[in-house]
């Protein structure tokens, strides 16, 4: 059964239900941490939970700076509220590892930013180097992924769209809340990977839900499809994209045909009009709650309540 590792400002702690247990562990960083698994099998084992987990403040128990890459579209119900049709090519994109934020920390919006967007994803994290050119097959996932964390892939689409820049629009900090558990998996728990299930409200209303029975493209070829290019080391972080329900959704057929014909500056002008109308963007107060975790929790990557704070 995977195991749930928690860090707060003292260190590493495994988890267990409502306590943790401190790891005995000279372990600074993610990566440190996934070489010493010794210590937090000992933990997990043999320790006595005894701190309650209400009493702690999580970090994101991914720490930085890592490499941070993110599939773009990797959901069937994402890609059909983002009007793409027929075969949809793999894409990746970096995010800087400056906006890995906690599962508890304010989402801080810029004060250009208006419309603010949200993205459950379900995050890889590295347990082994992967060299370029790596090929990674389903029974090889167990080797080179040592965990999964729950991240919000915080989006500002207005300088995403109007740029074409997912680096800068997806980079400001605490614009991807991580934890609060890094899920250390045993290679049987792969198997049940396809039970996820991702969630996520803003304000007690449920915006989004799925399994990953609705992803794209899966961890081990997307993993192969990466490495064409890609290094990745151990504490590397891959979100593998969100499912429907965002904010952003692609205009209706006939407005789309409508607004293919006037100019940029016009299309763009009356795009944005329309989005400022859309009820459904994050803003000033907003609560975001967003958790993953199969049906009978034997995967739990615990619950992020982040709330919206615009900039000082």
């Amino acid at each position: 059964m995977s195991t749930n590792v928690m860090r707060t400002a003292d260190g590493w702690w495994v988890v267990r239900d409502a306590r943790a247990t401190r790891i005995d562990t000279k372990a600074v960083t993610t990566a440190e941490l996934l070489a010493d698994r010794d210590a937090v099998r000992e933990a997990a084992e043999h320790g006595s939970p005894a701190v309650p987990v209400a009493d702690m403040v999580a970090l994101p128990p991914v720490t930085t700076p890592c490499r941070v890459v993110a599939q773009m579209v990797n959901y069937y119900s994402h890609a059909r509220d983002s009007g793409f049709t027929g075969d949809i090519p793999p894409t990746f994109f970096r995010k800087a590892s400056g906006s890995v934020s906690g599962p508890t920390q304010p989402i801080i919006r810029p004060g250009h930013v208006k419309l603010l967007d949200y993205e459950v994803e379900l995050g890889l994290v590295m347990g082994a180097a992967l060299p370029v050119g790596t090929v990674v097959e389903e029974e090889d996932l167990p080797d080179v992924v040592a965990g999964l964390v729950l991240t919000n892939d915080v989006s500002a689409r207005d300088v995403q769209l109007t740029k074409t820049q997912f680096y800068e629009s997806k980079s400001y900090p605490t614009f991807t809340p991580t934890g609060p558990h890094l899920a250390l998996l045993e290679p049987e728990d792969f198997t049940r990977l396809t039970d996820l299930r991702l969630t996520l409200s803003v304000n007690g209303d449920l915006r989004q839900d799925r399994t990953l029975t609705d992803m794209i493209v899966r961890p081990a070829e997307a993993l192969t499809l990466l490495a064409r290019f890609q290094a990745l080391d151990p504490g590397d972080l891959l979100l593998t994209g969100t499912p429907g329900g965002t904010a952003l959704k692609a205009p209706p057929k006939v407005v789309e045909k409508i607004g293919a014909l006037l100019p940029p500056a016009t299309k763009w002008k009356s795009f944005f009009r329309s989005q400022a109308k859309n009820p459904r963007y994050l803003h000033h107060g907003d609560t975001i709650t967003a958790a993953i975790a199969t049906p009978d929790g034997h995967i739990d990557l615990g619950e992020q309540h982040n709330t919206v704070t615009d900039a000082a």
